[in-house]
């Protein structure tokens, strides 16, 4: 199934090579969590402040669906 992923600031980086902007479509399996994706693409677990899952807050733990969208925010500084 296909799931897209997006990695926002500092985290865009991450993504596979050749992906224009800050989203990519992973193939994956059934069962597959959100931790599964972010360890495929290397993000450590601690660069990863918010999780969105299809637009509502999720937890690493949660499974993926087919076309669901997730989103990864780092923490950010500023004042």
């Amino acid at each position: 199934m296909k799931v897209q992923v997006v990695l926002y600031a500092t985290l865009s980086h991450l993504l596979p090579q050749g992906t224009t902007g800050s989203a990519c479509i992973m193939d994956v399996d059934d069962k597959t969590k959100i931790k599964d994706l972010l360890q495929r693409l290397n993000v450590p677990s601690n660069s990863v402040k918010v999780i969105f899952l299809n637009g509502r807050q999720a937890q690493a733990e949660q499974e993926v669906q087919e076309g669901d969208r997730v989103a990864v925010f780092p923490p950010v500084a500023g004042g």
